[in-house]
């Protein structure tokens, strides 16, 4: 009975008190290492976007954020990264200026080593677009990337992702 008492009163004592304020962190704080990776991301992602627009037109208006989530459908199968593995297909570093069906240690389909052309934007586009019609015969099990804008945005990214030299 008595705390109740006690209670009672600690609770009318309290009545009419303004609150306690609760304050923002001060700009002294340090910030979180979430925040930290954040901003990193941030500026990173800026200077991507700026080495795009250095790219020739019309990928120089396409989005490094795009491409980048667009390589994530090719990553089952493909590694991008200096000294990568191939995998179910081959490693695209460097890809850009080099002949079909020559990536060091894959074994290509016949239609692959019979193609007679060099690796730039313009053929990745037509194979992006439907692998099957552009090379009858290859082995890529992919129907294609439809939207002309994402494939854009694909080629940006990995004319700078695959370029050597930018690792």
């Amino acid at each position: 009975m008595r705390s109740l008492v006690f209670a009672a009163l600690f609770a009318l004592a309290a009545c009419g008190q303004p609150p306690t304020p609760v304050t923002a962190p001060s700009a002294s704080s340090a910030p979180s290492a979430q925040s930290e990776r954040d901003h990193e991301a941030t500026e990173e992602a800026a200077e991507m976007q700026t080495r795009i627009a250095g790219l020739p037109a019309p990928y120089n208006e396409a989005s490094y954020e795009s491409g980048r989530r667009v390589f994530a459908q090719c990553r089952a199968c493909h590694t991008i990264e200096a000294g990568g593995g191939n995998r179910v297909g081959p490693n695209l570093h460097a890809v850009f200026g080099r002949e079909i069906g020559t990536a060091p240690g894959f074994a290509y389909s016949q239609a692959a080593q019979d193609a007679d052309f060099t690796w730039d934007g313009a053929h990745l586009e037509q194979w992006l677009a439907n692998p099957q019609t552009f090379l009858a015969g290859n082995r890529m099990a992919f129907a294609g990337i439809r939207d002309e804008t994402q494939r854009r945005d694909l080629i940006a990214y990995l004319m700078l992702e695959s370029t050597p030299g930018e690792d």
